[in-house]
């Protein structure tokens, strides 16, 4: 076991959300360890799709950090450029039936109110965004604030830019506490990292490192399916989905649901 390590903040987890943690958390002056018992990027962050949307969600706190992030992102954009193929494409919710539509436009409106931009779109101007979309659609609803990124790349481009030190092939055994209870650091399986903050970054693996501070967190599992097609340029233009996707993201269901996303 390697020597012990000290710093300010420990982060447990280097996919996006443990990135930006780290950049953060350095950009406000602090000394940021950042651990992994993997790669930058090789949990969750790796196999999704980097979306960047505002439109699955509805008015409530989700909201409000959704619309912050994409104030963030959208300087991140500038500052590293096209390394992380961050595209300010919109997105367009299509619905299939009228009474999809009345549902799809009942929800942009209270998206609206919290300061979201919504514009409807009647089915005989859907081609004008998106020339093969099916026809017989009843509408859809354009949002130009969602955006995207290439998750992995973006992650790893967060690491660098932090300057944390990157600590991958590290499993953390342990959360460190005093004998009054205060977090003192993490545990791993080469050696211990010495910090008075320890960041739950895990992801899917956050209720374990949680339980690691005798905390129960209960985040379980819920696996989506990506078809990686050839490049087909202009093909696509914005993000595309049915707007069944939203009520399946908001579903806390363990069965089988299906919404196609473009």
């Amino acid at each position: 076991m390697s020597k012990g390590l000290t710093c300010d903040v420990v982060v447990v987890g280097a996919g996006m959300v443990g990135s930006a943690c780290a950049l953060y958390a350095a950009r406000a002056g602090f000394d940021v360890a950042l651990v992994d018992r993997g790669p930058v990027a090789g949990g969750t962050t790796g196999a999704g799709e980097g979306n960047l949307l505002v439109s699955d969600k509805e008015p409530g706190p989700e909201l409000d950090l959704a619309l912050l992030s994409g104030r963030l992102w959208s300087g991140l954009g500038e500052e590293l450029g096209g390394a992380i193929e961050y595209e300010a494409k919109g997105g367009v919710v299509v619905a299939a039936t009228p009474e999809g539509l009345t549902a799809l436009e009942s929800f942009a409106a209270g998206q609206r109110a919290a300061g979201v931009s919504a514009v409807p779109v009647p089915a005989d101007r859907l081609r004008d965004l998106e020339p093969h979309l099916a026809p017989g659609l009843a509408g859809a609803v354009h949002y130009p604030q969602d955006t995207q990124v290439m998750p992995a790349l973006a992650a790893a481009h967060l690491v660098r830019a932090s300057g944390a030190r990157l600590l991958t092939g590290r499993t953390v055994t342990e959360v460190l506490r005093a004998a009054d209870g205060s977090v003192r650091g993490a545990r791993t399986d080469k050696g211990d990292l010495y910090a008075p903050v320890v960041v739950n970054a895990a992801g899917t693996w956050g209720s374990a490192v949680a339980a690691l501070a005798g905390v129960r967190l209960p985040v379980l599992p819920r696996r989506g399916f990506v078809l990686v097609t050839e490049p087909l340029p202009r093909r696509v233009r914005h993000k595309v989905y049915a707007a069944d996707y939203v009520a399946d993201v908001a579903s806390d269901s363990a069965a089988l649901q299906t919404s196609p996303v473009v």
